[in-house]
């Protein structure tokens, strides 16, 4: 009888643990979305957001180990992919903010989950969206940028004349690829393509991506020698920006040294930016 008791308690320790370390699939229109939850109540969201590889990058074993570094900090973590991965449109083309931010909704009704602190981090394009996201929905509270962009770029299609993000049916203002830059993308070097394209104050400005309407800390990761797109230098024009329109919250701006990929190595710094700003209660 005693063993049976054992053996009872430790299947139901079994399952108890498999149900907090495997993912909850979240349905949702236009995403793709896994919700992965610690052990503790009102627990503080992370949305996860890939970038411009597709899937649903945070919910791959690759990024585990980061992943779980969050739930044993005592966040619950939603690993959202918004293009190509079921569910979701297969390319990154007018990705509509509601839908994204309607899975952000669906995950924040979970009972272990405190809907009053959101967070949202991106890298490069997801960068892109966690910062949009940020300065059109209030409920998100603290937003990570690594190597994101200031501004909206166009969509991943043939022709590059639409943009990558849209709003109640309506693309979002971008940044079109000129004239000018089409020898550099031509050739393959993208980091010359959006320094080109950027040449067009004008339609940098329309394409700016708010970030003063951000409800809460910006923490902005970049490289020095990215040769994808110039993040140091636009982030460095959202710090000013903030500035500028004398940004209430904390703010901050740590560039680099190396490539795109390489601040995605550093994720103690964000830890160290979340555990300030934006801890676990």
């Amino acid at each position: 009888m005693k063993n049976k008791i054992n053996q009872l308690f430790f299947t139901i320790l079994f399952i108890s643990f498999t149900s907090i370390a495997q993912a909850q699939q979240i349905k949702s229109p236009g995403v793709n979305a896994q919700l992965f939850l610690g052990e503790g109540k009102r627990q503080p969201l992370i949305v996860g957001l890939g970038g411009s590889e597709g899937g649903n990058a945070w919910a791959s074993d690759y990024w585990k180990k980061i992943r779980d570094q969050f739930i044993e900090k005592g966040y619950a973590f939603l690993a959202i992919g918004y293009f190509a991965s079921e569910g979701a449109p297969d390319t990154l083309n007018k990705i509509e903010l509601e839908n994204v931010h309607a899975v952000i909704v669906k995950a924040q009704q979970n009972l272990l989950v405190n809907a009053q602190r959101t967070a949202i981090i991106g890298g490069s394009r997801g960068g892109d969206l966690a910062l949009l996201l940020g300065s059109y929905y209030k409920d998100i509270k603290c937003v990570i940028s690594v190597v994101g962009s200031h501004v909206a770029f166009p969509g991943h299609t043939n022709h590059f004349s639409t943009s990558a993000w849209s709003f109640k049916g309506k693309e979002l203002p971008f940044v079109p690829v000129n004239e000018e830059s089409v020898p550099a993308l031509m050739k393959g070097d993208l980091r010359a393509t959006f320094q080109t394209m950027l040449k067009d104050s004008l339609a940098e400005q329309r394409a700016i991506i708010k970030v003063e309407k951000i409800n809460g800390p910006v923490f902005l990761l970049s490289a020095t020698k990215d040769e994808i797109c110039p993040s140091q230098q636009m982030a460095d024009k959202m710090m000013q920006r903030l500035s500028a329109k004398q940004f209430s919250a904390n703010y901050q701006h740590i560039a680099i040294e190396g490539g795109h990929a390489e601040p995605l190595k550093h994720f103690d710094l964000v830890f160290d930016f979340l555990e300030k700003n934006f801890p676990p209660l």
